[in-house]
């Protein structure tokens, strides 16, 4: 049986505690700089900057030049979908302040994974798209866009046949760590998130993962989705 010994090069990869911060920064689907990186991770710049020449080295990780400065994001989706994974089995993080509990709840309430949406939001979400017939599971954790899913598509103004010509997988299941269950990811999943966007029915915070539903997207989630969030539940 041939055995790809380069996944140790990936698992020692990612053992670093730097490097998996800063992969876990990274999973915001943004670009960032070595400096933003360092300070995510306590370290210096120079150290950041040795941590990222290695993991775009092993193609985790790749970088744009602009000018005078470098800007960093994960290499390709499979590699936030690894980091996803990995989350989901890793013990969780100790909450010390009332700081860190508003960061993690709203990480929880609803996050982007690398390019797609995830946490509460994105899993519910899906779960939607499924009980309304618009997308069924398939094996190989994935799944598939019905007729009544393509006519729904076509009504948000998703072109499903310009999605299906990106180079990735169209229709993705991937384990969301804080939910356990489901989100949709791979190419369709971004397109979806970046209607969302468009519609400002969600928006990006600054410096974190975390998305926020916007008022205007809490009526659409509602009424389109019938999924209602956590601060309205106790009304």
């Amino acid at each position: 049986m041939a055995v790809n010994s380069n996944v140790a090069l990936i698992a020692a990869l990612i053992s670093e505690p730097s490097r998996a911060v800063i992969l876990s920064v990274l999973m915001d689907g943004r670009l960032h700089t070595a400096s933003e990186l360092a300070a995510n991770a306590r370290i210096k710049p120079q150290t950041a900057s040795f941590h990222l020449a290695k993991m775009v080295e092993a193609q985790a990780v790749s970088v744009q030049q602009q000018g005078r400065h470098r800007y960093y994001g994960i290499q390709n989706p499979e590699v936030a979908q690894v980091m996803e994974s990995l989350l989901s089995i890793a013990p969780p993080v100790q909450i010390k302040s009332f700081r860190q509990a508003a960061e993690d709840q709203a990480i929880r309430q609803a996050r982007t994974c690398y390019d797609h949406l995830a946490g509460y939001l994105g899993v519910q979400l899906t779960e939607a798209l499924c009980n309304q017939k618009i997308i069924e599971e398939e094996e190989e954790k994935s799944y598939h866009v019905t007729k009544k899913g393509e006519a729904f598509f076509a009504d948000l103004n998703i072109d499903l046949a310009q999605v299906k010509t990106k180079r990735r997988a169209y229709c993705l299941q991937c384990l969301d760590w804080s939910e356990r269950r489901y989100h949709l990811a791979g190419a369709l999943g971004n397109a979806i998130l970046e209607r969302l966007l468009e519609l400002n029915w969600i928006e990006r915070m600054p410096k974190t993962r975390a998305i926020q539903v916007t008022p205007q997207g809490k009526i659409g989630f509602k009424n389109t989705f019938s999924i209602v969030f956590h601060d309205e539940a106790s009304n």
